[in-house]
């Protein structure tokens, strides 16, 4: 069987759904090397990026096949992706597409319903990017002449036009759609309405009209009833999808995580060695005396969605821990992309907080919100604050360290999530034995209270049950978790490493995978009910 898969976060890694194919990959290539083919942007030849350091160009790649696609006039390159298991990567230059895009939209509004004329922001490049997937794919599918079965996954509203073109033009493809996260069930959390005490309550296409999501909406709707198979990531999204886009899943498709991706005995130790130095070092840089030895790393990371992370709820946690009096001292990092213009020369120097130059430093809601708590990381007290606004990509400035190469040397992490639909971040830090603190309102912690009911942070996973009414009880049970965690000795803390990373085993592709099967034997069943009609 052929496996085509596209996304944005394709070789372009952006957030979680990166993290869902990468590691993923290692297992696709297990079950039948080299089937598999991954498509996204190029974005180095669309924006004049900087190379992607996760693709590389390979002649011998589908060698063939590029010239047929060049004849057709398409435009692409193909490779590999730099993760394990090196699956192929075709990245597409759509931007020829633009001339078209009236034509499209209006073709796509006919025969599908998609509303794109109320459109804006990204938008545009998205649904143009996903019709140009569909017609790589297209391309490839003819040129290849099998006679084996083929699926096309669609991950997000910004490919639900290739799953349209496929559909159209490839009817026997047996296409999926996986929503990690619907676009209206994100925007009423972000917008700081109620979602849960009122959820029987709200209307998706009501909302989408509210909230300016008309256009999204109506692709990811479409999208999702369109599909042959139609998937999300968690029980929880799944009663989303029910509820706002008007069609239950077909199937749930949890993430699960590659283990190749940890470091093993010596290394891992070597590792963590070295990522606790330099988080001692810039810590201690920032504000302008040295860390104890004894100190606990803790923090969050992610997109920067205030709410939705709970970074608000990180800091006031944080500020509740300040009160309780530590015994340690415990520097507590923000690792959360932010607008920023470059790495500070001198550390310490302007404030005693970032890492970074802030665009808008008045204006940045962390900044705002530890002056109001007084989190002046002084000296004299146990809780420090560092926020480091930008990628960890390697090439950041300060650490010039991989967001993982530095996760390995934390001591616990906090994700108290408000609105996430799986959560990666607190399963990859199990992953590297790092004992995490996460809410019931996240699929994973959901997924860790089926698997061992109520949690705390000294078995590996603490997962906090989190409403619309409760804020001051989650607050304090952060603060409380890892005040406990301060005081746990050596000999417990190696004991809740050892839970953590028990917990990732339990979550690593070759248990999560089969599920993923069962879904491409759905969409391939029902494309073929599609042909007999």
């Amino acid at each position: 069987m052929y496996i085509f898969e596209t996304s944005w976060e394709v070789c372009n890694r952006v957030g979680g759904i990166y993290a869902v194919l990468s590691t993923r990959a290692a297992e696709m290539q297990r079950m039948d090397k080299d089937k598999t083919v991954f498509f996204g942007p190029d974005l180095e030849a669309i924006f004049g990026a900087s190379p992607s350091p996760y693709f590389s160009e390979q002649a011998d790649v589908l060698p063939e096949w590029k010239k047929a696609a060049a004849a057709e006039g398409l435009k692409l390159r193909v490779g590999r992706w730099n993760v394990p298991g090196q699956p192929i990567a075709v990245l597409v230059d759509f931007r020829s597409l633009y001339s078209e895009k009236d034509a499209i939209f209006g073709h796509v509004w006919e025969r599908y319903g998609v509303k794109s004329h109320a459109a804006y922001g990204d938008y545009d490049e998205s649904s143009l990017f996903g019709y140009y997937v569909g017609m790589a794919m297209e391309s490839l599918y003819r040129w290849l002449h099998t006679e084996e079965d083929c699926v096309a996954h669609f991950n997000e509203w910004q490919t639900a036009f290739g799953l349209f073109y496929i559909r159209e033009h490839a009817p026997k493809i047996g296409t999926l759609f996986t929503t990690h996260a619907t676009g209206i069930g994100r925007s009423i959390a972000g917008n700081n309405k109620p979602l849960y005490d009122f959820f029987e309550g709200y209307n998706g296409n009501q909302m989408a009209d509210e909230l300016n999501m008309t256009s999204k909406h109506s692709a990811e709707r479409e999208a999702a009833h369109q599909a042959d198979c139609f998937t999300t990531v968690s029980d929880i999204t799944a009663r989303e999808c029910k509820q706002l886009l008007d069609k239950p899943v077909d199937i749930v498709t949890p993430n699960g995580f590659e283990p190749d991706f940890v470091a093993k005995g010596k290394k891992f130790n070597d590792k963590r060695k070295q990522a606790r130095e330099i988080l001692q070092q810039v810590a201690g840089n920032v504000c302008g005396y040295a860390m104890p030895d004894d100190a606990m790393y803790v923090c969050i990371s992610g997109r920067f969605e205030w709410k939705n992370k709970g970074i608000d709820a990180y800091l006031h946690a944080l500020n509740a821990l300040q009160h309780m009096q530590p015994e340690r001292t415990i520097v507590a990092y923000l690792m959360i992309p932010g607008w920023q213009s470059g790495p500070k020369r001198i550390l310490g120097q302007d404030d005693h907080l970032t890492t970074h130059c802030l665009c808008d430093y008045r204006g940045n809601s962390v900044v705002q919100t530890v002056q109001w708590l007084g989190l002046w990381n002084r000296p004299d007290e146990r809780v420090k604050v560092i926020y480091v606004p930008s990628y960890l990509n390697g090439d950041d400035g300060i650490f010039n360290m991989p967001y993982y190469d530095l996760l390995i040397g934390m001591d616990a992490t906090v994700f108290p999530s408000y609105y996430e639909p799986w959560g990666y971040t607190p399963l990859e830090s199990t992953a590297f034995h790092v004992p995490t603190i996460t809410t019931n309102l996240s699929g994973f912690g959901q997924w860790v209270e089926s698997l061992q009911g109520e949690s705390r942070i000294e078995g590996g996973v603490e997962v906090i049950k989190r409403t619309d009414s409760n804020w001051d009880e989650v607050i304090h049970r952060i603060a409380e978790a890892l005040l406990r965690y301060s005081r746990l000795s050596e000999k417990d803390v190696k004991t809740a490493r050892k839970k953590a990373q028990a917990i990732s085993e339990k979550a690593e592709w070759k248990h999560f995978f089969p599920i993923y099967k069962e879904a491409y034997a759905i969409a391939l069943r029902n494309a073929k009910k599609r042909s007999l009609l």
